[in-house]
This record gives structure tokens, C-alpha cells and sequence, in this order.
């Protein structure tokens, strides 16, 4: 199979890549309790750019202390937590790749006791007051005052990130059950006010954060990812295609300068990305979802053949195989992934210990 198309030099924004294997979003906790990223994290993001001209998107990262409520991730609204990004950002750019940030609120699956520890008064809060499930409880849809202190949360993280730490864009984490996407889907969105209600109404919220940022930074620093056909943490519409296709369009008519749409491809068929895929091309994306490095050679191949402009994440392998991009140009073989340490607060084993190929 040819490994032309995915290790082909690609755009990204204002970034060149040398190819097209991007490291995927990844929980992983190990920072510190106060959300401050560690010597840790500056390893492992220095191990996944080690092939030069990679682009890498970090795991989720908090935007405020309201918006959290999980432990042991970090955050980007405080000089502490800004410094320790510009060390990862650093190692990054010496090994000549690239990095984004990942700009996250966490809405109604927050520990809430959590938030209370952290000295959060707000409770948790969602788009509407629909609960995930018996284990959490039921969520305060945010005021609309509120909602404007959420955008311009994303405003300051994104100028902490871009600014002051040297990231070289953002991307708006409006996936996989999170605040953003709670606000999209009609499963969590029961509001009746200009935030919910209607196709148009439900994509407000990341429509405007994606707006304030272009003006922050500038749209080709700014990108978002999305879930359409996601079902984790009690997501999934009935039928997402006209609710996502209405933001993609819209993103493509107001920001078509933005970096890229990052996608999570669907689990089975006939479920598909083929939709956003046709509305967004010829401009960036980037899909992510259980490839295999010969999945990953057959995507990029036939997306070139159909002039689109594909970049394929990897999130297992990635973690497993610092130097990915190169055991897939070369045919080597792939280190396994070890799940019982993939999340392990503190623990340098399963996050830096993975061998690099000879």
C-alpha cells in the first residue's frame, strides 16, 4: 500500500506539516491537583514531536475553575499553569513540530464534590437540567450571563495559550459529551431561550466562541472537534446530520480561514463523516477513531484521490509509540498499549516509559 498521501506535507492554519499523523486528544492525569501540567507531561509531549514537523493537540484543558471538575487535569487560566505549558510548548518547537492546545469545560459530568473542594459555588451546570445519569445529579442550566463568561473564559485561555505560553492555535474541545457539545445535541439541550429550541439556536453557543476567538487570535490558530455520532457520557441525537451539517456550513461560510474541524469518526456504518467531509473540503480535517496504521494508509489515500484535505489522529498508538509517524512511513512494528496505566495521577510508568523503535 502507498504511503505517499499520509506522509505528505500538509496545511494547517499558518502551519506546514511534514505529514499527516496527528497525536489525538488524550486524558491522561499527570498534573498536579491544582491543575498545573508537570515535568511529566513536559517528557511525553517532548517524546510525540520527536519526528519533526508533527502536529500534536494536547489533552483537554480546563479554561476556569467552574468549568472543571475532574482531577488531575490541567488547566490554562493561571501564571503557574501558563509557565508550565511553555516548558511542554518549548520541547515541542525544539523538535520542530507544532502544538495545540485543547480548550475544555467540562459541564454536567463535573464531580461536584470535586468543585466544592476547589471552592466552586456554582454547582454543576449544563445547557439545560438534563442529568447523564442516576450517579450524577441534575445539572443548573447556565444563566445567559453566564454563557457570555464561558466565551470570554475561552477568550482568556486562548490568549494565555497562543500569547503567553507559544501554543500555535487552540482547539475547542465540542466533543464527546462536554459542556459545548451539551449545548449542540438535542438529548441535553432542553432550553427555550436563543440557546436552544431550534438547529440554529443549539449551535449558538460554539458558534460564538469560535467567533470570539478568531477575533482573539485569529481564525487559522482556532479549531474545534466534534462528536456527531457519539454516544458516550448519554450523547447521541436521533439524527445529528442536519444539527452538525448547519455548523459545519456556517463555520465554512463566516471562518474559512479556521485551522481545521476536528471529526470523531463513527463507530460503525452507515454511520458516517462523509456528510461534514463534502461540506468542509477542500479545507482541514482531521479525523480521529480506532485507525490502524493500514486503515490510516487507505484513508489518506483515498481522500487525496477525492481532493480533500485529510490529516488522520491517533490517540492508543500514539500514546504507545513516541515516534509513530515514523513506524508507519517505515513499516515497523507498534509498540501494544498498556490500558491499565493510561489513567495513573502521578506515575512516569505507561506515560514516558514506551520504547522508542531502533
Amino acid at each position: 500500500m502507498s504511503r505517499d498521501a499520509l506522509f505528505t506535507s500538509g496545511k494547517i492554519g499558518a502551519l506546514q506539516t511534514a505529514h499527516r499523523v496527528v497525536l489525538a486528544p488524550l486524558t491522561r492525569l499527570r498534573n498536579s491537583p491544582d491543575h498545573v501540567p508537570s515535568d511529566l507531561s513536559v517528557e511525553y509531549y517532548r517524546q510525540r514531536s520527536s519526528v519533526p514537523g508533527t502536529l500534536l493537540i494536547t489533552e483537554g484543558t480546563i479554561i476556569a475553575p467552574s468549568a472543571g471538575g475532574i482531577p488531575f487535569v490541567p488547566g490554562i487560566w493561571n501564571s503557574e499553569q501558563i509557565a508550565a505549558w511553555k516548558k511542554v510548548v518549548d520541547a515541542v518547537h525544539d523538535n520542530k513540530s507544532f502544538v495545540f492546545l485543547q480548550l475544555w469545560a467540562v459541564g454536567r459530568v463535573a464531580d461536584k464534590d470535586l468543585l466544592e473542594h476547589e471552592g466552586v459555588t456554582t454547582g454543576v451546570v449544563s445547557s439545560g437540567d438534563v442529568a447523564p445519569d442516576e450517579k450524577h445529579p441534575q445539572p443548573r442550566p447556565l444563566s445567559n450571563t453566564e454563557i457570555d463568561e464561558y466565551v470570554s473564559w475561552f477568550v482568556r485561555g486562548a490568549k494565555n495559550a497562543v500569547e503567553k505560553a507559544g501554543f500555535d492555535g487552540v482547539e475547542v474541545h465540542g466533543a464527546n459529551g462536554y459542556l459545548v457539545d451539551q449545548f449542540i445535541q438535542d438529548v441535553t439541550n432542553n432550553r427555550t431561550d436563543e440557546y436552544g429550541g431550534s438547529i440554529e439556536n443549539r449551535a449558538r453557543f460554539p458558534l460564538e466562541i469560535i467567533a470570539a476567538l478568531s477575533d482573539a487570535i485569529g481564525a487559522s490558530r482556532v479549531a474545534i472537534r466534534l462528536s456527531p455520532w457519539g454516544r458516550f457520557q448519554g450523547m447521541r441525537m436521533d439524527d445529528p446530520v442536519p444539527q452538525f451539517s448547519f455548523i459545519v456550513r456556517t463555520l465554512a461560510e463566516r471562518h474559512p480561514d479556521l485551522a481545521c474541524i476536528h471529526a470523531t469518526a463513527p463507530d460503525s456504518e452507515p454511520e458516517t463523516l462523509d456528510f461534514m467531509r463534502k461540506i468542509w473540503s477542500p479545507r482541514p480535517m482531521v479525523v480521529c477513531g480506532g485507525y490502524t496504521p493500514e486503515s490510516a494508509l487507505a484513508a489518506a489515500e483515498e481522500a487525496a484521490k477525492n481532493g480533500e484535505n485529510l490529516f488522520i489522529a491517533f490517540a492508543r498508538h500514539f500514546l504507545a509509540n513516541p515516534d509513530l509517524p515514523k513506524r508507519i512511513q517505515k513499516c515497523l512494528p507498534l509498540n501494544p498499549y498498556d490500558e491499565p496505566t493510561f489513567y495513573a495521577p502521578g506515575f512516569p510508568q505507561g506515560y514516558i516509559d514506551y520504547p522508542f523503535a531502533e
